[in-house]
């Protein structure tokens, strides 16, 4: 398991990743403002084993979800005085300067991210004692962080096609070699709509042990740190459904997609 410590939140004043923004506008005549955070789009790939008929996904820590499990967790300040305002008014100055949930939060969990990293490789302390302080601290394993699921990665190559992203994502995080050619697109969709509108492509590849040429698990250089996981497809829609198993939409949608088109050409059920 992931050994996670040093943790350091701090203002995220620069990022390749993302940019916060304030969008003042107004909608049928009334007056608005919303964060919004500008990123790159991305690409998905569900990835099926017609080998070993099994779904092949990662896992990996995600800072974002780590941090907003250990909010949960921590006792809620009282409101200052001077936010209530008399008569339990709130103060018109503190909320238009301070920004609701959705741009600061991810964009602090974003910066855990690069500070975490960096300095838990310096660490030498054993699991267990880790362990014991974390909870001494009410910090929650680094199990709480962890998420299956699909391969993915970022459009941020403007000389690559959708395809090709997709190809190379495949064969850094998983390991096997996919030909465009074979990469079918199933759709796309628009994620974080309140946050990022960033827009998402979904591909499917069917693989074999024939053209797995790694063991995949990402570009360490780059700050992944990738375990690749299988879901055998009679067990697909049981895993999808199991609230238990912290997943991504992409992974439940993907598995459905696969009932609905694929699943009759393997005449195998996928446990619906």
């Amino acid at each position: 398991m992931e050994e996670i410590n040093n943790i350091e939140v701090v203002p995220c004043t620069n990022s390749n990743y993302l940019k916060p923004f304030r969008l003042h506008y107004n909608q049928n005549g009334a007056r608005k403002s919303w964060d919004f955070m500008r990123t790159h789009d991305s690409v998905s790939v569900l990835i099926f084993n017609t080998t070993s008929h099994c779904f092949v996904l990662v896992k990996q820590f995600r800072p974002a979800v780590y941090m907003c499990e250990w909010e949960k967790t921590k006792p809620q300040p009282p409101e200052p005085a001077e936010q209530a305002g008399e008569g339990g008014d709130a103060a018109p100055a503190s909320a238009a300067t301070t920004p609701s949930t959705k741009g600061p939060t991810a964009t602090s969990a974003t910066t855990t991210s690069e500070s975490s990293e960096g300095q838990a490789a310096s660490e030498e302390e054993g699991a267990a004692a880790s362990s014991s302080s974390s909870s001494a601290r009410g910090q929650p394993p680094a199990s709480v962080g962890v998420t299956y699921e699909l391969c993915a990665g970022l459009v941020d190559k403007p000389q690559l096609s959708l395809e090709e992203i997709a190809r190379q994502e495949v064969l850094e995080e998983c390991g096997y070699d996919v030909p465009v050619a074979k990469l079918r697109r199933i759709t796309s969709y628009r994620a974080g709509v309140g946050v990022t509108g960033a827009k998402q492509t979904m591909f499917y590849a069917e693989v074999s042990e024939e053209n797995r040429v790694g063991e995949g698990g990402g570009q360490p250089e780059e700050g992944e740190l990738i375990e690749v996981v299988t879901v055998p497809l009679h067990e697909a829609m049981t895993f999808a459904y199991d609230e238990t198993i912290p997943k991504t939409m992409g992974v439940i949608f993907s598995f459905i997609w696969f009932h609905n088109n694929m699943s009759p050409k393997y005449k195998i059920s996928t446990n619906v």
